[in-house]
């Protein structure tokens, strides 16, 4: 099953949708501003992706720059953040088994089906 993480309020998020349906791929969206992950949901999804925490934080949020910005934090303490500020998490996030993209530009998307 492929799902996505949406934030139906981002662009972005809402062009990787556009591009999964013209793709013809039954999919399942995971509203994560809605419904936050857990510490263990995010961190298996990082696993997917092969990606440090940090390079799956938005870094142009205010919530970043107010309150994380300049401190040395651990991996855990990055994956806590996007926990309590799921707004912080980037998007779209595709997954496609146990292989997962983020979906900017929307190439990276298509790249989980060739």
């Amino acid at each position: 099953m492929i799902k996505i993480y949406h934030n139906n309020r981002c662009r972005k998020s809402r062009e990787g949708l556009q591009t999964l349906r013209e793709l013809g791929k039954e999919f399942e969206i995971i509203d994560y501003i809605s419904n936050p992950l857990d510490v263990n949901e995010l961190t298996k999804l990082i696993t997917v992706l092969k990606i440090d925490p940090e390079n799956l934080i938005r870094k142009s949020e205010a919530i970043w720059k107010s309150n994380y910005k300049g401190k040395e934090l651990s991996d855990k303490e990055l994956i806590k953040a996007m926990v309590t500020h799921p707004k912080l998490i980037e998007r779209p996030i595709i997954v496609r088994g146990n292989k997962g993209v983020i979906g900017r530009p929307n190439e990276r998307i298509k790249s989980l089906f060739i």
